[in-house]
């Protein structure tokens, strides 16, 4: 059994000069897919080329970090691209979409707007959601209970067990990759542990939320030291994590973070 990427950013600059060889080296270690979210209608496109590509699937949507630039009418893009490219079976959702409550200088009303419109274009279509959600869980759970959607993926979830078991009972399934390795994430270890397994799915985001073990702290980097870029061949090293976390094999880790991803992207 093949290992899913569930979230990867393959589109992203930082791959630019040797993309093929980083998902090259993560099917060498067994990533068979990766599930690649668009951020914004410019990169909706790309994103769809690269899953052809490389065998991989992918989402459209609108990030919240990109609302600022998002004009109103990308709404509507996005319910066309999604009408046009119903019958490819490698669109398996709508996304990044979601809320950020962390990054300061984001318009929250603003949005909100493109999340429950996206929502909303989600449930015509029949798709799940593929969520941001950063000190935001609150105000995502209010967002599905006025518009319920067909489940999905809570993107490098840090929430609490109870908005974590919310999202589960609405159908979700939560993401956690990178900032599982570190020794001081207490609470988000303890959640990975206390989750039943079959809630739970493996990512990377890639280029983002590096592992521990190529981060560069501020002094390292004040040194002159990169700061790590995270690439898709990182999943069965932090599947191990997890794997160790719980006191289990990595192969339960593996079977499970699959077929998790396979029931709620319909793969």
């Amino acid at each position: 059994m093949d290992w899913i990427d569930s979230h990867c950013h393959l589109d992203a600059a930082e791959f630019d000069a040797d993309r093929d060889q980083v998902r090259a080296s993560a099917r060498a270690v067994g990533v068979g897919r990766c599930v690649l979210p668009a951020v914004e209608v410019a990169n909706f496109d790309t994103v769809r080329q690269l899953a052809h590509q490389h065998a991989d699937v992918y989402a459209l949507g609108i990030h919240p970090l990109y609302t600022p630039q998002a004009r109103e009418e990308d709404v509507q893009t996005l319910d066309q691209q999604l009408h046009l490219h119903r019958h490819d079976p490698r669109l398996v959702a709508v996304g990044e979409i979601g809320l950020d409550g962390w990054l300061p200088g984001l318009d929250m009303a603003r949005q909100q707007w493109f999340y429950t419109a996206q929502l909303q274009l989600a449930q015509q279509h029949g798709l799940p959601v593929i969520l941001h959600v950063r000190r935001s869980a609150d105000l995502l759970l209010k967002g599905l209970r006025q518009t319920p959607v067909k489940g999905g993926i809570a993107h490098a979830f840090n929430g609490s067990l109870q908005q974590a078991e919310q999202l589960i009972d609405r159908g979700f399934k939560l993401g956690f990759g990178g900032a599982l390795t570190y020794a001081r994430a207490l609470q988000l270890r303890r959640l990975a542990v206390a989750l039943p397994l079959s809630s739970l799915v493996l990512e990377t985001d890639a280029p983002d939320i590096p592992p521990h073990w190529l981060y560069a702290t501020a002094a390292q980097r004040s040194q002159g030291q990169a700061q790590g870029r995270n690439t898709p061949d990182q999943v069965p090293r932090i599947a191990q994590v997890l794997a160790d976390l719980r006191g289990i094999g990595i192969e339960e880790v593996q079977q499970a973070s699959t077929a998790n991803v396979c029931q709620v992207l319909g793969l």
